[in-house]
């Protein structure tokens, strides 16, 4: 694996309150046609959302709606990291990914591979962190077997019996040992904030980034409907906001201030630039579709998801020859004002 390769410079942002995507800006000022191709974006689908499938077989599927590549949720049916015979297993999954012509990130997500009563438990934030600790280390040398773009992970919710600065020197104990793993093997990490979780937002991840001095392979997951949900820039300028850093990308559709992952089309976001932005950000890993409530349904959902983000890039393909202004109160651009508090609606939902 190789750290990401630098990204461009980023547009500038209108001095009217409006962010100009898929343009670029010419020496004397003027607002240039940008090259840049969002249908050239690699689409991927989560495992996670093929919950009831073989992996063999939820591969298929997706390689045969024409995605470019998976996120692997490491899961009890997934390449389960603590089952007997691991390194052939991965050999099989590499073997098949590579026949079938997916790339491939690593997500850590499951939720209860560890603990079966507690879901995501133990997390880097818990009085015995161990056994996660292993799990992400065995995660960084199943994702350098494989060739993964990137392996990702998250902070975790804060358990009440743990201060908030206990919490935090456990996060970055934690992170530290996983950024050694990651050096060692040679694979890039993507940390991503989580609504719920201590590292949440864009602004916690550059805090912890920054606490960590900054480790080359520690880049950075976005989630482009956690954007939607409780950041304070517009979505597309949230993919600016981060470029330089961005390892992993998780689509969905949300609603502000509700952590629920949605179908595209039945929440707020505006996707033709955000998809031009990412294209703009010059970002070459996975688009990959974060869907992890609709195994019910998957090989049609996926079916649809496919149609509506090629669809997507298409209009911001055509868009990217004349100006696009993204105006502050635009579906896919929240108020710049913080969010009180983010809603979840059901207890099982507070953390996806």
């Amino acid at each position: 694996m190789t750290v990401p390769r630098p990204r461009p410079a980023q547009p500038e942002t209108a001095q009217s309150g409006t962010a100009q995507l898929g343009t670029a800006q010419s020496g004397n000022g003027t607002v240039e046609p940008s090259s840049a191709d969002a249908t050239a974006l690699r689409l991927g689908y989560g495992t996670n959302g093929f919950a009831n499938h073989r992996l063999d077989d939820a591969l298929a599927v997706l390689a045969d709606l024409g995605y470019d590549g998976v996120a692997l949720t490491l899961d009890h049916d997934h390449l389960d990291p603590f089952a007997p015979g691991l390194t052939r297993r991965i050999a099989a999954v590499a073997r098949r990914l590579d026949a079938l012509g997916l790339g491939v990130v690593i997500e850590t997500g499951a939720r209860y591979l560890l603990d079966p009563w507690h879901k995501h438990a133990p997390t880097l934030l818990h009085d015995d962190p161990t056994r996660r600790i292993e799990f992400l280390r065995r995660a960084v040398r199943i994702g350098a077997d494989l060739g993964a773009e990137a392996v990702s992970f998250w902070a975790g919710v804060r358990p009440e019996t743990v201060s908030q600065q206990c919490a935090w020197d456990r996060l970055v104990a934690g992170c530290a040992s996983v950024v050694d793993a990651a050096d060692s093997a040679g694979v890039t990490l993507g940390f991503e904030p989580e609504p719920g979780m201590l590292v949440e937002s864009i602004t916690d991840w550059r805090r912890l980034h920054a606490v960590l001095d900054a480790p080359a392979r520690f880049g950075i997951t976005l989630d482009i409907g956690h954007c939607r949900c409780l950041e304070p820039w517009p979505v597309p300028q949230c993919v600016a906001e981060v470029a330089d850093h961005l390892v992993n990308v998780q689509i969905d559709d949300m609603r502000r201030g509700v952590h629920e992952h949605l179908e595209f089309g039945t929440g707020e976001i505006d996707f033709p630039p955000v998809l031009a932005a990412l294209a703009e950000a010059g970002y070459p890993g996975l688009v990959a579709v974060e869907l992890p409530r609709d195994s019910h349904a998957a090989p049609a959902v996926a079916a649809r998801s496919i149609e509506f983000l090629r669809a997507a890039a298409t209009a911001a393909a055509k868009a990217g020859a004349r100006r696009i202004e993204v105006p502050a109160d635009a579906l896919c651009s929240a108020s710049t004002e913080a969010t009180a508090g983010v809603r979840y609606p059901d207890t099982d939902r507070r953390v996806e």
